[in-house]
């Protein structure tokens, strides 16, 4: 018989549920190609294991994250899903290679370029003129998308119906309402990714079920309320990828126009965390009687992002498709989350790691 000092130690129960990846949401915002930041976050987050994800909310590129990590865990667990990411963005730089050859010799990586380039510039003011003349409707009637293409070559939207490895929570604009939409895995089509991405100069709104759509961002970039509702999780991990802070006041044309977009884009997540807030200080400082306050629930927020590196792109940058662009993105993804769960891994479950009165209200 082994001594007892001999015996190997059990591990206890508190061990136990310290080893066990935790439960996090995600909230995926949008922003053209900067969205392979957040492909890099998402891919250090899944090679790491100490978290799993409970549902996504997604808007734009942040939807088109959501759907590949949904389909990936469905079909191969986190390794799946991280080959899910790398396999749409690969062909997203291949196919921008294919359509823009110019641009892929002339213009090269914006981040070698201190976060500009003139010939990406001078296209996206060449595309702002010609849409502000002529609409979708006209200059593509037969409303050709590549990238809708893409990716519905990449996943299985049929079986997303069905999964059950992650929630998925998608937005889009009414167009006749004004109201959001949100596109559950009841709901996941291509359409429904493509509505959440449709920005109205440059697209056709997308008609789902008699009802046409715009961009998700107009109003939620992205949603958080149906991860309150939706999920048993409380911590909820919202990925940046515009700008909430410029210490410069833009004073040229198209510098304004950045900042109006960037504003405009970032004013209902702006909303939706001064709510959270306003909840959060009723239950820490007992200003709800026991029956009222057993109904709500205190959300614990986190961010996940790059401010100083990602305020030095210009606005530009989020059409280039220079696959080493998008892999420094990516990199840069993976560092920024590989330093958000070295510093925050072990508050989830016990606290935010962002103020939010700070950064959302005051």
């Amino acid at each position: 018989m082994v001594p007892p000092s001999k015996r190997a130690a059990k591990p206890s129960d508190q061990s136990r549920r310290q080893d066990a990846p935790r439960s996090i949401n995600l909230a995926l915002q949008g922003g053209g190609s900067h969205g392979a930041f957040t492909w890099g976050v998402l891919d250090r987050l899944l090679e790491d294991g100490r978290v799993t994800f409970d549902g996504i909310c997604g808007t734009s590129a942040g939807a088109m994250n959501a759907v590949l990590v949904a389909h990936g865990l469905m079909h191969g667990g986190s390794e799946g899903a991280r080959a899910s990411l790398a396999n749409f963005w690969g062909r997203v730089g291949q196919m921008g290679a294919m359509l823009n050859p110019g641009a892929a010799l002339l213009a090269g990586n914006p981040i070698a370029n201190s976060g500009s380039d003139p010939i990406l510039a001078t296209q996206q003011w060449a595309i702002e003129s010609f849409t502000r003349t002529f609409s979708p409707y006209q200059f593509n009637p037969l409303n050709v998308n590549p990238l809708r293409d893409l990716l519905a070559g990449c996943v299985d939207f049929d079986a997303l119906h069905h999964c059950d490895h992650v929630k998925l929570f998608l937005c889009a604009t009414n167009v006749r309402s004004g109201k959001v939409r949100i596109f559950d895995n009841a709901a996941m089509s291509v359409d429904a990714v493509m509505a959440s991405a449709c920005l109205p100069h440059l697209f056709h709104a997308v008609e789902i079920d008699g009802e046409h759509y715009w961009d998700g961002g107009y109003m939620g970039n992205p949603v958080l309320y149906p991860l309150f509702y939706q999920t048993a999780t409380r911590d909820v991990v919202v990925v940046m990828v515009n700008q909430m802070w410029r210490d410069e006041v833009p004073t040229t044309s198209a510098g304004i126009e950045d900042r109006l977009n960037e504003i405009s884009f970032n004013s209902s997540l702006m909303r939706e965390m001064r709510a959270v807030e306003f909840v959060s200080r009723q239950l820490t400082e007992g200003w709800l009687k026991p029956e009222y306050a057993k109904r709500m629930r205190h959300i614990l927020v986190h961010l996940i992002r790059a401010d100083a590196f990602m305020g030095t792109l210009s606005a530009a940058s989020k059409i280039s498709t220079d696959t080493h662009f998008l892999a420094s993105l990516r990199d840069l993804g993976r560092a920024s989350a590989e330093q958000w769960l070295n510093a925050h891994h072990a508050d989830l479950g016990r606290r935010s790691t962002v103020d939010l009165r700070r950064e959302f209200l005051d």
